[in-house]
């Protein structure tokens, strides 16, 4: 069965990304607004039509149909030089993992991994709220994610929690410059006692306010950038 992709930048991120788009409804509005999107040659479709079919009404009048998302292998992401890994634990909220994905993309991160089960894989909300970023960005699934962390982590690739507790090192006195999995739990549940048990060490951000924890995303994207940044001093 196809996937939908709804909204401008995801659709527009489908056209420019690997999977083939089969369709494209819009609304006369959208055509109007996007020039890329009268090139795609759309069929123009009512506000309620594409509301309907999205099961939303956060499309901004641009829905497209293109074949399955096609998932990574995790093992093979981890075998890479030097890959730098977003590894969720328990991460549910769609928003959540689209917005590590575009973060993700963003820094050039090797690619995201989540588990199987009791997490969020990608769909067309996660597409909508990574704003694309999936069609670029490699997403892997693996059935027990302590195992796969057991497994892939050695001397070119260490395994990092993200933990708030004072056990932890702060990410300014890390060195995240070598080969890295990035792991962070939902907000409020943390890492699983057992996952959290195959990393090498545990990562924190420092936090100069009242609140105890950021947003996963947020979490995500200052980590992953941090060590960009200390890849490009070296």
């Amino acid at each position: 069965m196809p996937d939908l992709v709804y909204g401008r930048r995801p659709v527009r991120e489908a056209l420019r990304g690997r999977r083939e788009v089969l369709e494209i409804w819009a609304t006369e509005r959208a055509v109007k607004a996007e020039p890329w999107l009268a090139e795609a040659r759309p069929r123009q479709k009512a506000e309620r039509d594409l509301s309907e079919r999205a099961g939303t009404r956060d499309h901004q009048g641009v829905l497209a149909l293109v074949e399955p998302f096609g998932y990574a292998d995790a093992y093979q992401l981890a075998a890479g030089e030097r890959p730098l890994l977003a590894v969720l634990d328990r991460v549910t909220d769609p928003r959540n993992l689209g917005a590590v994905c575009r973060s993700a993309e963003g820094a050039g991160a090797t690619g995201v991994v989540v588990p199987a089960h009791g997490s969020a894989v990608v769909t067309p909300a996660v597409a909508r709220a990574s704003a694309g970023a999936v069609e670029h960005l490699p997403v892997a699934v693996v059935t027990n994610l302590a195992r796969y962390l057991e497994e892939v982590k050695g001397g070119d690739l260490w395994v990092f929690g993200a933990a708030g507790e004072a056990s932890s090192r702060p990410m300014w006195e890390t060195d995240l410059s070598g080969g890295l999995a990035l792991v962070l739990g939902a907000e409020g549940k943390g890492l699983r006692p057992l996952v959290r048990r195959t990393c090498d060490a545990l990562v924190s951000i420092p936090l100069h306010g009242r609140v105890e924890s950021l947003n996963v995303s947020v979490a995500a994207a200052l980590l992953l950038y941090e060590a960009r940044r200390q890849r490009q001093g070296e």
